[in-house]
């Protein structure tokens, strides 16, 4: 056994914290690395096999792969990160400030498809799950708990909801917050902050939660350089969402303020009047509940759970329904949060006098592991186990044909079933989006509008009075047209 006392707490990476000690310290003994990485491997497939199943049938729920595709695509090609889908010339950082989705622009240019950001994206969340399992092993001394835990965190509901999601920036903050998870257990400081800092370049909110880490630091009693980087943390929101993102948007503003000021209808919400609807709202309250649940509600007895607040904070301010439960990618930053903080949990009440609770602490991970199996039997990667899941039905096979029937290089309207499959060979841009611009080709689901669509040739001179388009494919739920 290594000789602690001399050894500073950078140097404290690899030892069992003893009984009465229950910082960490040296001497841990090495997890080693080839279980998790297969595990992660496995995980890293499932993940890819649904995200690509869904995206070549056609069943992406959003039009976030195609502004994240065109967005990388301009990285891959040296140009301004400029998304046509959320408008004519629109800067995607006056939007979201996401300038980290930059280091995809390597796998673009060996895959440039917009399939490459959701094998990106799938390697991100598996690499995480390798982090988390095998911290565990090391703070509990068990394999088999580092291993259960791989597979508890990997199969959570905030990560398979984010890969339904289709990809977003927040793959990049999952990995680098299991990896400051990690340095703050393993009572690696340094570290810590050097992997917590990127993350105000992940996205604009961010920032807050880097500042919450140097908070932890300073509870640790790392008082000084808790405080720089919780100083640095909210100096770079304030940076981001002041001037960073109003420079680049053609509104001078932070657009998304209006999630917390208004209601879903646009009108005025006083600050005091978004708060008690926050505390009201049964939603908001059932999603913490999963959130802590997963973890058997031992991630409590950690400090790491005071990283998931500014997260929480603003997803209880929002009036936008969509943040406030289970669905979407807006958890996936949480799951590696509350599931170290579980391992921390359940390193703590090892030595309680009270003896239920450190019986609990001992059967805390097969508990979580147990919650995470019984959950995943209704979340996405279910999905995966039916044979209609794979089968490639008459809708596909016309969507197929509608994307073929846009010429390589032509601008395009879309609608969002099908605005992914066009951005890595032409200049695409959103039905609902578009405003003056007069695109050379139209390609619309025909099913996907509130009505059905009979004359596709009336609906184009609707949306493009000035332009005229003639039909030059059509099927029963597609059609292409032309401009004149």
């Amino acid at each position: 056994m290594l000789d602690v006392q001399n050894k500073s707490s950078e140097e404290a990476v690899d030892g069992v914290p003893g009984a009465s000690d229950p910082e960490p310290s040296a001497g841990l003994p090495p997890a080693p690395l080839r279980p998790y990485l297969i595990l992660a491997g496995v995980l890293c497939g499932l993940y890819f096999l649904y995200s690509w199943l869904q995206y070549a049938h056609f069943r992406t729920p959003s039009w976030d792969l195609g502004i994240f595709g065109q967005s990388v695509r301009a990285y891959a090609e040296f140009r301004s990160p400029v998304v046509d889908i959320k408008g004519p010339g629109f800067q995607i950082l006056g939007d979201h400030f996401s300038p980290v989705t930059a280091l995809l622009a390597p796998l673009y240019w060996i895959w440039p498809s917009p399939v490459s950001l959701l094998f990106g994206q799938a390697a991100l969340f598996a690499a995480s799950a390798a982090v988390v399992g095998r911290t565990a092993q090391q703070i509990l001394g068990s394999r088999a708990a580092g291993l259960a835990l791989t597979l508890a965190y990997g199969l959570s509901w905030g990560l398979q909801e984010a890969v339904k999601s289709d990809f977003h920036e927040i793959a990049f903050a999952v990995p680098l917050l299991a990896l400051t998870c990690r340095a703050l257990l393993l009572g690696r400081w340094t570290a810590a902050v050097a992997w917590s800092a990127p993350l105000v370049l992940v996205k604009e909110d961010m920032g807050l939660t880097v500042a919450m880490v140097g908070a932890v630091l300073f509870l640790k009693g790392q008082k000084q350089l808790g405080a720089a980087l919780a100083g640095f943390g909210a100096s770079a929101f304030a940076l981001t969402v002041l001037v960073l993102i109003p420079a680049a948007s053609r509104a001078g503003q932070y657009d998304y303020w209006a999630k917390i000021e208004k209601t879903g209808q646009g009108t005025d919400t006083s600050f005091g009047q978004v708060v008690t609807d926050a505390l009201a709202s049964g939603d908001r309250w059932e999603m913490l509940f999963y959130l802590l649940a997963i973890t058997g509600f031992l991630a409590l007895r950690s400090p790491l759970v005071l990283l998931v607040l500014p997260t929480l904070g603003w997803r209880f301010l929002s009036q936008d329904p969509n943040h406030w439960g289970m669905l979407w990618h807006y958890s996936a930053v949480l799951m590696p949060i509350v599931f170290l903080a579980l391992v921390d949990g359940a390193r703590s009440v090892r030595t309680s006098p009270r003896g239920w609770l450190a019986s609990y602490g001992r059967v805390a991970v097969p508990v979580a592991t147990a919650v995470a199996l019984t959950l995943a039997a209704n979340l996405p990667l279910r999905a995966l186990t039916k044979p209609e899941t794979y089968r490639t039905d008459a809708r596909v096979g016309q969507a197929r044909e509608a994307v073929a029937a846009v010429p390589d290089g032509a601008s395009v309207e879309a609608d969002v079933s099908l605005l992914a499959h066009l951005t890595a060979d032409h200049r695409v841009y959103w039905s609902g989006s578009s405003q003056d611009a007069d695109p050379d080709y139209l390609a619309y689901d025909l099913r996907g509008w509130s009505q059905q669509v009979s004359d596709p040739v009336q609906l184009a001179s609707q949306l493009h009075p000035t332009a005229r388009y003639e039909i030059v494919h059509r099927s029963e739920g597609f059609a292409v047209l032309k401009r004149m």
